[in-house]
């Protein structure tokens, strides 16, 4: 059976190094399980994300990952739900990307 994984890469703090709250996680949790049928949040040891905004300036983040397996993309849940995570977490940009996968 063919599926598609997401992953949805989430900040721990703004751009100002201001943590946000656990329940911002919770809800996103609640709200991916819901639409899902199940959601894997990667969490106990943040990842670090390295990017370069110009030639001479990285960027660090530390992230936590969601997973989320589905029959295919939906851009009428996808793009809304990435506009909602880019206000909620004052982000210009959230990476969510997706895999073709194949449930064994």
């Amino acid at each position: 059976m063919e599926k598609v994984l997401v992953q949805i890469f989430l900040p721990l703090t703004d751009n100002s190094g201001q943590r946000f709250t656990g329940d911002s996680y919770i809800s996103i949790s609640r709200q991916l399980n819901e639409r899902f049928g199940g959601v894997t949040v990667y969490q106990r040891a943040p990842v670090t994300g390295l990017w370069k905004e110009e030639e001479q300036h990285t960027v660090k983040d530390e992230l936590i990952i969601y997973e989320v397996m589905a029959d295919g993309i939906d851009p009428a849940f996808w793009k809304p739900f990435k506009q909602q995570l880019e206000q909620q977490f004052r982000q210009d940009s959230i990476l969510i990307r997706s895999y073709a996968i194949e449930v064994m």
